[in-house]
Order: structure tokens, then sequence, then C-alpha cells
């Protein structure tokens, strides 16, 4: 089953892949590494989810944010391979940031259905090394922001 029938099958469809917000680039290749820079709640008509995590949005809101950030990895490994989801060989591992005030300690949970959406689009080969770490801001007030390695 390919990647991009996985995906169908959750409902997701992956948008052209957003523009950095600064100056670096959205991934770099090196060998059989594809590194995807931290991907912001950005939805395909161009809305963030913005604000703290346990002061201005709630634990789902963080969960929605962190399901866009995937599905942006998710379109810059398709820009990187060429519209080829199938190139990838593995998740290794993805680093969440929550944006998120000191006494919220549910990071893990934020950052559940990112991982969970890359185990269902890859299978055994989605299941990735993780970090979910808490931070007072993000660039533009994001929510969450999510980093990705990949193999290819």
């Amino acid at each position: 089953m390919s990647v991009t029938n996985n995906l169908s099958k959750l409902n997701l469809s992956i948008p052209d892949a957003p523009e950095p917000v600064g100056a670096y680039v959205a991934f770099k290749k090196i060998n059989n590494l594809l590194y995807v820079s931290g991907q912001l709640p950005i939805s395909s008509d161009g809305k963030m989810i913005k604000g703290t995590i346990g002061k201005d949005l709630t634990l789902e809101d963080g969960q929605r944010a962190s399901k866009l950030c995937v599905v942006n990895i998710l379109a810059q490994v398709k820009k990187a391979l060429n519209d080829d989801l199938d190139k990838v060989k593995n998740c290794i591992k993805i680093t969440g940031y929550v944006n998120s005030t000191s006494a919220f300690i549910d990071q893990p949970k934020v950052i559940n259905p990112a991982s969970e959406i890359l185990s269902a689009a890859f299978g055994s080969c989605g299941k990735h090394a993780r970090a979910a770490v808490s931070t007072n801001s993000l660039p533009l007030d994001a929510a969450v922001e999510i980093d990705a390695i990949f193999e290819i």
C-alpha cells in the first residue's frame, strides 16, 4: 500500500510545501538522510494556530496544531522527493516544541497525533524516536513546531 493511499484513508491531503519564514532552507538532503526544518501549524488556507497551550489554547488545540505541523512536514518531504513519498525508507526522529505554560505537563499528548499520522502513513517504517519539549514561545506565536529526520 502506498503512502498516498494510507494518507487518503486518514482523509489527509498534502498541500504544496510552505516556504520558510526565515533565513534557512525547508529541507536538506545529505546522502540517504532528509532533514526537515521545523514546520509550523499553518493550514492550507494560510491560517496558523497561535497561542500558549494551558493559557490561550487547550490540549485539543495543541493536538490540532501538531497534525498541521506533520502535514507540512510531509509536504516538505514530498517536495524534496519529487512528489514521491514512497521513497521514504524510515522516519528516524521528530522533535516537537510546544508553546505552553510552565504548569502544562502534557507535551507528549500534544505531539502524539503527529507520531500517529507518521505511523499510519508509513507503517512500521513510520515509528520513530521523539522528543516533546515545552517552550515559553515559538516563532510567530505558533502553538507547536515540529522538525523531522527521514531515511530516504
